[in-house]
């Protein structure tokens, strides 16, 4: 099979990153876009990318694109595409996605039209008047934008964020890619002490941990493309044995720390799922009296925010407490937090060096940054805010 176009959506505010790590492992025609990234693969990318990405939420095969004004176009714009090169006479092919901007916008019609429409195809190709489907899952994925319809295959099944580690969680938890995320934008590469002061389940420390080590975050999951047949079982042998031939060994320093025991002994079992366990420690801790006495090193975490957890004054007060903290310092710490409380800069006590706009889940947030990275030291600043 020639090379084909991959579609990675991902959270807004990570299509760089995820870009990124698309040329790290030498794809070709990386493009970015608004919530998504497009590239061009050969089928036995496909193992490559769902193994590796840190970032993207799942890996869906372009099949076409082709203009959607009305039904009878989506219909004959779908039957058009080569469904048999891609789904195997017993395939299940369930159809879901979305429409915006578009004269197609009931989503269950759009859907209805394109199982009919790929199901004429497949049964004019296999003689069958009913298809069984009760083979592996080709989930097809549909985008309507502005009038033009893309069509793809969903190779992840479950999104690319269930690394597989995360059996349980806590109130309010982190997605495993913003996590990674915040790890990147923070440059940490696993040379200096990591830590996460509000760590909850641990989903930011042992993103550090996977990432200092190099290990591919998709080795401990499967994926719904295992079972298809134009994907060589040795493309994903090859795969796995390519990401672990690249791992490294090393100490490293990555704690976490939460007040809440339950929480430190959920990240515990975490650590323990992801095979991070010997790289990670977990605390009782307050962050309020974190401290540390390294020159250097840096803070990544996601204190509780006010909207969901905490009520704002509450939260005001958290970041007050956790800010004094964080200015006691030494000089070189690097701090980055995740907030979309308006008022973190002056409740923490200081403006931050350099802002990063991302969204937990629907939540627009900021990842506040602070430290040598952007030019200044994380201890308080005199001055920037009146009393």
């Amino acid at each position: 099979m020639e090379r084909i176009e991959l579609a990675i959506p991902t959270l807004f505010g990570l299509e760089g990153l995820a870009a990124n790590e698309l040329r790290r492992l030498e794809l070709s025609g990386v493009r970015a876009e608004n919530g998504r990234v497009l590239c061009r693969a050969a089928p036995a990318d496909i193992p490559r990318v769902n193994l590796n990405l840190r970032t993207g939420e799942r890996v869906l095969a372009v099949l076409g694109r082709f203009p959607a004004p009305d039904f009878d176009a989506l219909f004959e714009g779908t039957r058009a595409l080569p469904w048999e090169a891609f789904i195997p006479r017993d395939g299940a092919f369930p159809v879901k996605g979305h429409a915006l901007n578009s004269a197609l916008h009931a989503v269950p019609a759009c859907q209805a039209i394109i199982k009919k429409a790929a199901a004429g195809r497949l049964g004019a190709h296999y003689g069958l008047n009913r298809l069984p489907e009760n083979g592996p899952k080709y989930q097809i994925q549909f985008s309507i934008m502005k009038d033009t319809a893309v069509l793809m295959l969903d190779t992840s099944g479950e999104g690319l964020h269930k690394r597989g580690y995360r059996a349980v969680g806590v109130e309010a938890p982190l997605r495993e890619t913003l996590a990674a995320a915040m790890v990147l934008l923070s440059r940490y590469r696993g040379r200096d002490p990591f830590c996460d002061p509000f760590c909850g389940s641990g989903t930011i420390a042992i993103e550090a941990a996977l990432i200092a080590k190099n290990r591919a975050p998709g080795l401990n999951r499967s994926f719904s493309a295992q079972r298809w047949g134009w994907i060589p079982q040795k493309a994903w042998l090859d795969a796995a044995e390519e990401a672990m031939d690249r791992e490294f060994d090393g100490d490293y320093d990555i704690w976490g720390g939460d007040i809440d025991p339950k929480a430190v002994a959920i990240a515990r079992e975490n650590a323990v799922k992801a095979e991070v366990e010997d790289l990670v420690r977990f605390q009782v801790a307050d962050a309020a009296q974190f401290h540390r006495d390294s020159p250097c090193g840096r803070v990544v975490t996601n204190p509780p925010y006010g909207e969901r957890i905490l009520e704002k004054g509450e939260a005001e007060a958290l970041y007050r407490a956790f800010g004094a903290a964080a200015g006691r310092l030494p000089p070189g710490w690097q701090v980055s937090v995740l907030s979309s409380h308006t008022e973190f800069e002056r409740s923490f006590g200081r403006q931050a060096g350099k802002k990063r706009k991302l969204y937990n889940g629907m939540l627009k947030c900021d990842l506040f940054m602070y430290g040598q990275q952007n030019g200044g030291s994380v201890r308080q600043r005199k001055g920037e805010f009146g009393p």
